[in-house]
């Protein structure tokens, strides 16, 4: 019998898992899988449970919110390539961005059902240094907001607390003098308020791309900074073009205080530390960081195969 090993966050979202419990352990069972489910106790707990264990089944499913999706890619990330368990993903969280690209069901008996019957997608990730992210490295304006935000806040308002802290950050808001050296050789610099390493149509909640612009596969990030504007009206109208749009196209930002590009590679320079946050949670702080994209390095199911995916091509 085929083994599963699902690990979920009882407290995400607004805890409605829960009362979903029964019916997800009953889909993996009836599609002939001896699960194993695993509430987490603690930040870090799913990972020391998939380190420790992940190898002794053929699948593993996490729930929760984005950070439980980037803790459980973390855990797999240690693992020799081939023998990565397939991962199959149901979100629980309040914000869910990577699964909401990947167009996985926010119902939780469908995203079961999909995680055991859809279709395996090879899938990059990130490193920002040595901390691992499945779809964003960020740092700057609004970027601390997702991990400050108190579970209870958002559990009571989902989305919205997110908002409501960003508003309070705002007085908080400083540009950073960076240089941004990438793939062969080209540099981009200047002070920037905000910087988005993106492999995600969603961000936030907040910032939605344009599906054309994202390819999930192909060895490449999307990286979008934003320029210190020279004062907070100029600020506050940027600001309101930038997040109140419904859908934002990489290939148009080309208002002088954007600069945009894909990358595979990133060596990233500040004057001084400056804080990063990965999928949501807390980044750490450097003067100096590599981000690097792991082409295709974890196999995820999704309904179906993203529509912009190009023909595979594995890396040498």
């Amino acid at each position: 019998m085929k083994r599963l090993l699902f690990v979920f966050n009882p407290n995400a979202g607004k805890g409605l898992l829960r009362k979903n419990i029964c019916e997800v352990i009953d889909t993996f069972t009836s599609h002939g899988y001896l699960t194993t489910a695993y509430p987490t106790q603690a930040k870090g707990d799913g990972y020391e449970k998939i380190i420790g264990y992940g190898r002794e089944y053929d699948m593993i499913v996490c729930s929760g919110g984005d950070g439980t999706l980037s803790e459980t890619i973390s855990a797999l990330m240690q693992f020799e390539p081939d023998s990565r368990p397939t991962l199959g993903y149901i979100p629980a969280g309040s914000t869910n961005d990577f699964a909401n690209s990947l167009d996985i069901p926010k119902n939780f008996v469908l995203a079961a059902e999909n995680a055991i019957e859809g279709i395996p997608f090879k899938c990059d990730i990130g490193t920002l240094g040595a901390n691992y992210f499945c779809y964003v490295a960020a740092f700057g304006a609004f970027t601390q907001v997702t991990y400050q935000t108190d579970q209870a806040l958002k559990n009571k308002l989902g989305h919205m607390a997110y908002v409501i802290e960003a508003l309070r950050s705002l007085k908080k808001i400083e540009g950073y003098q960076m240089r941004f050296e990438y793939d062969d050789g080209a540099v981009c610099d200047g002070k920037f308020i905000l910087g988005m390493i993106t492999n995600s149509v969603s961000v936030g909640g907040i910032v939605k791309l344009d599906k054309n612009s994202v390819v999930y596969d192909d060895g490449m990030f999307e990286v979008m900074l934003v320029r210190q504007p020279a004062n907070i009206l100029k600020f506050t109208n940027m600001l309101n073009n930038f997040v109140s749009s419904n859908m934002l196209k990489f290939s148009e930002l080309k208002d002088k205080y954007f600069a945009t590009f894909k990358a595979s590679r990133i060596k990233i320079t500040c004057e001084k530390e400056i804080p990063w946050t990965v999928d949501g949670e807390n980044g750490g702080e450097y003067k100096e960081v590599e981000i690097k994209n792991h082409m295709q390095a974890i196999t995820i199911v999704t309904p179906k195969l993203p529509e912009t995916q190009p023909p595979a091509v594995l890396p040498d």
